[in-house]
């Protein structure tokens, strides 16, 4: 379950007025504004340096420039040709990563991962653009720090901002993490509202200044909810393209199948969850598999697994809460990486993975228009289909129309944020996840 990020949002007009200077101190060498593109590296940066030359003092410059400008970071202000470096000319093209809340915890473990090539790969070279908000710029910059004192080879731009219609620009993937959290005595539907602001805007950027082909993973929850609300605010985006993340409710339904088989969890496939990220999500035991063998062929306890083994799973998280003091963040980050690496490499012959996706056109007969965890495969291109072949009884059916009907309740919950009227909340219960609170 994904640990919210306590984000004070940055689309407010204030958010976008101009910070006071003591808001924006800068350790960093700022690169020009060339029309609407900040480009902190690669020659036209050297190119630029004889018009900085002539401009106004460095401290003028500073205090005209607006808050919400694109920064790229110390280091990563240099100038740099891959083709012309023995070592670098091999590479792929830079690919554009932007990531929001990226000063929060689950950021502070992903971040560094995709900085290594743990994610694309040791011939990706990385621009990470990492969207904060005004309440959490300093730390913004910490986290840039370290990113430039790791000396990833890979990491070649980094770019810090409080703006998504700047961050966003020219983004081929981009990581929603930050939403605020549910605080004390509030409602879902409260926090359904204030999320979904946050994601409408983040569509909205998104379709105006991301990649045509941007794929996106929203992880701020409600993941789903929020996901079909970001693909309705960016219409010119393929609705295909956008995930809600369920892989960390995947991994923690592997290892439980795992321990219980008595065998190490890579011997675990095929495992799928259905529905919402939330108390209704659906560990699907009738098709997975445990060394290439049914689970219900290996683990014969049927009671344990329609009962504790669906009930462990989806209120791990909260017991991770009680032992550890806070929402899970590390496994968040590793299931993150773990969905990317999902897209950006063929399925293994067979398996499948969990991915929340844009229901419209699916096999299974679930409602069409909202955004459902379901089993896809991929070649490895970026793109997904979903899995035809799967069984379903009963007992998987009437759960997942279960999660269905919520999923339904939500959309109706934040009509007002999709374009489709008036909103009218009839959730059918309180199922957050303890990462909300």
């Amino acid at each position: 379950m994904a640990a919210a990020i306590d984000l004070s949002s940055p689309y407010s007009p204030a958010a976008r007025s101009p910070a006071p200077l003591s808001t924006r101190r800068f350790s960093l060498r700022r690169c020009p504004r060339r029309s609407t593109t900040v480009r902190c590296s690669l020659d036209a940066a050297a190119a630029a340096a004889p018009k900085q030359a002539q401009g106004p003092p460095a401290a003028v410059a500073a205090e005209e420039a607006p808050a919400a400008r694109k920064e790229c970071y110390g280091v990563f202000c240099t100038t740099y040709d891959l083709r012309a470096d023995e070592k670098t000319k091999s590479w792929k093209k830079l690919v554009n990563v932007a990531v929001s809340g990226a000063a929060g915890m689950i950021s502070n473990h992903l971040l560094f991962k995709l900085a290594s090539g743990e994610v694309f790969g040791q011939d990706q070279p990385i621009a990470l653009k990492l969207l904060g908000s005004e309440r959490s710029i300093q730390a913004l910059e910490g986290v840039a720090m370290e990113l430039e004192d790791s000396l990833y080879p890979l990491l070649r731009e980094v770019s810090i901002g409080i703006d998504p219609y700047v961050v966003f620009e020219d983004a081929e993937w981009a990581l929603l993490i930050g939403a605020k959290p549910r605080g004390p005595g509030m409602e879902r539907s409260a926090l359904l509202d204030i999320n979904g602001q946050i994601f409408a805007e983040q569509g909205k950027a998104l379709n105006a200044v991301a990649s045509r082909n941007v794929k996106v993973i929203v992880v701020g929850n409600p993941c789903n909810t929020n996901a079909l609300i970001c693909l309705k605010n960016a219409p010119n985006i393929p609705a295909k393209n956008f995930h809600a993340l369920t892989r960390l409710d995947e991994n923690r339904a592997k290892c439980q199948l795992a321990l219980k088989a008595g065998v190490f969890y890579d011997k675990v496939s095929n495992m799928t969850i259905w529905g919402n990220h939330s108390t209704t999500q659906v560990p699907d035991f009738l098709n997975a598999k445990i060394n290439g063998r049914p689970v219900k062929e290996v683990i014969k306890d049927t009671k344990w697994l329609e009962e504790e083994f669906t009930k462990t799973v989806q209120k791990r998280g909260g017991v991770l809460i009680q032992k550890w003091g806070r929402s899970s963040a590390a496994s968040t980050a590793v299931s993150i990486v773990d969905a990317i690496r999902s897209l950006v490499n063929p399925t293994p012959e067979g398996d499948w993975f969990s991915t929340g996706v844009y229901t419209t056109g699916n096999p299974y007969g679930i409602s069409e228009d909202i955004v459902f965890s379901m089993p896809c495969r991929s070649k490895g291109d970026g793109d997904y289909e979903l899995v035809k072949d799967v069984a379903m009884d009963d007992f998987l059916w009437e759960r997942i129309k279960k999660s269905e009907a919520e999923l339904l309740a939500e959309k109706r919950c934040v009509a007002h944020l999709t374009g489709e009227g008036n909103a009218f909340c009839d959730l059918p219960g309180d199922t957050m996840l303890p990462g909300e609170m």
